[in-house]
């Protein structure tokens, strides 16, 4: 099969498409025909050895930690999936990910694809769709009627954050740049604030009951959102290099968010796009021997602001 491996790490040239043994299922997993993958930054911190510590990963690596493909063959012990289901899934971060032809994932990361999309298109959803879902609903506890501010909209993240604050009810401040308002407003926000034009803490009026932080900004401007938050509100945030701040007079919480696969609340997110309340952008679709490419252009910073597919093989 053909796979985009690094053998080292470094800089986006290690990559390599190349012939790789087709892997074989063992108890408890699923091989995928995968259909497609996608870009997500920790790929490329990933590679460039950056997470050698928290993400320990044997060489040579294959990236890519979503997932969307068709079921090719199960291991023993496997309930729930048979051969040609088509599904999605957020693989685990120290095995080898989808940007090959096949991929082997344990069953209980998967759930059952979206049809309301491509199927490859799907594969735009895991991280990021449950990165905002987590953040919102697991550590902001979002609910109906709160104000919501979400810094650094105009990303992946960002549109889904968007998307769901909205649909529970929130009152949503969105952060974003020229080329990203327009989508960010059709996601559904209330208020978009330029950022390259207005400070965000003078543009937002009243207090708001959550700062989602999806942005990479330096540490006194990630304190300055602390204090637009209400006393006993919360700010999530999604940078884990750089620790959220916290208010203890003001009872204010600061929550770094580190990722993790759900395949209940993905399921979740599959319904609500099945159901036209979620819907899924792709901002740019790339054949997996153009990975290579757009691992180079990310590091650039010339890649489009919302998601890029990877796709592998037809559907």
């Amino acid at each position: 099969m053909k796979a985009v491996r690094f053998h080292e790490y470094g800089d986006p040239d290690v990559l390599r498409h190349e012939d790789a043994e087709q892997p074989v299922p063992g108890a408890g997993q699923v091989r995928i025909r995968v259909a497609a993958t996608s870009f997500n930054s920790v790929d490329g911190n990933i590679r460039a050895g950056f997470m050698q510590g928290p993400i320990p990963v044997r060489l040579p690596h294959t990236p890519g930690r979503d997932v969307a493909g068709t079921v090719d063959a199960v291991g023993e012990g496997v309930t729930g999936f048979e051969a040609g289901d088509e599904v999605v899934g957020f693989l685990p971060m120290t095995d080898d990910g989808a940007a090959a032809e096949y991929v082997l994932a344990p069953a209980e990361v998967l759930t059952p694809a979206p049809t309301a999309v491509p199927l490859a298109d799907a594969a735009a959803l895991p991280l990021v769709g449950l990165t905002a879902w987590q953040a919102l609903f697991d550590h902001a506890k979002l609910t109906s009627g709160q104000r919501v501010l979400i810094n650094g909209a105009g990303g992946a993240v960002g549109g889904y954050a968007v998307q769901l604050a909205k649909g529970a009810g929130a009152y949503v401040i969105a952060t974003a740049g020229p080329r990203s308002g327009e989508r960010v407003r059709t996601a559904g926000a209330d208020e978009v604030v330029d950022h390259t034009a207005t400070e965000v803490t003078a543009a937002v009026s009243e207090p708001v009951d959550v700062v989602l932080n999806l942005a990479p900004i330096d540490p006194p401007r990630l304190a300055a959102l602390l204090g637009l938050v209400r006393p006993g509100g919360v700010l999530v945030n999604t940078t884990v290099w750089m620790p959220a701040p916290s208010d203890e007079q003001r009872d204010v919480r600061g929550i770094d968010l580190f990722v993790r696969s759900d395949a209940e609340q993905l399921s979740r997110l599959v319904a609500q796009v099945d159901s036209g309340e979620l819907r899924v952008d792709v901002a740019e679709r790339a054949p997996l021997a153009e990975l290579p490419a757009v691992h180079a252009r990310a590091a650039a910073g010339t890649l489009p602001s919302g998601k890029v597919v990877v796709v592998v093989s037809a559907a």
